[in-house]
């Protein structure tokens, strides 16, 4: 069977990318990150949560917060914002229109998109830290699909694995729900 030159897809904070969509209108480029997935047969799959999920560029910033025995996303200065309800229906729309991308790119502390994303009480004291609502949402959904931290790309061993996993993922149809 030969094989395929497909790129792989590979889903990837859109601010990484350059685009301007973080709650402060910025963005948080990695220079190269096109280049680098390029040459590895990679192919970006921009995503931001929040935008997709409707919030406004530049908006309230927002946090996790423990609630009531729940994480909730709520806004950093008022905490009666709360936009978790969008948020998590949105992933779950984007994972059912996105059913084979291969790994994500996250974006460190984002609370969409962190794998470790710092976790607060009520009152804005720490209390440790918990996965972004959107990567939580893609844990559940592919267990075991790789990801992997805008902090870890200056390591060239975590990218070479990374890069091994996603390919190995797309090749075993990992990165496809189950029934697909």
């Amino acid at each position: 069977m030969a094989k395929s030159t497909e790129p792989i897809p590979v889903a990837v904070s859109a601010c990484l990318l350059g685009r301007r969509v973080r709650y402060d209108g910025k963005d948080k480029r990695q220079p190269g990150l096109a280049a680098w997935l390029e040459a590895n047969g990679l192919v970006a799959v921009a995503v931001c949560p929040e935008v997709e999920a409707g919030l406004a560029v530049p908006r309230p910033p927002v946090e996790l917060v423990v609630a009531a025995g729940e994480i909730r996303a709520l806004g950093v200065r008022d905490r009666r914002l709360d936009v978790t309800a969008v948020l998590q229906a949105q992933a779950q729309v984007w994972l059912a229109s996105h059913p084979h991308v291969a790994g994500m790119i996250c974006k460190s502390r984002s609370p969409s998109c962190g794998l470790e994303v710092p976790l607060h009480t009520h009152g804005g004291e720490a209390a440790g830290s918990h996965p972004g609502l959107f990567v939580q949402a893609l844990q559940q959904a592919r267990p075991g699909l790789p990801l992997l931290e805008e902090t870890e790309l200056a390591d060239a061993g975590a990218r070479r694995r990374f890069v091994s996993r996603v390919r190995r993922a797309s090749a075993s149809g990992k990165s496809r729900p189950p029934g697909r």
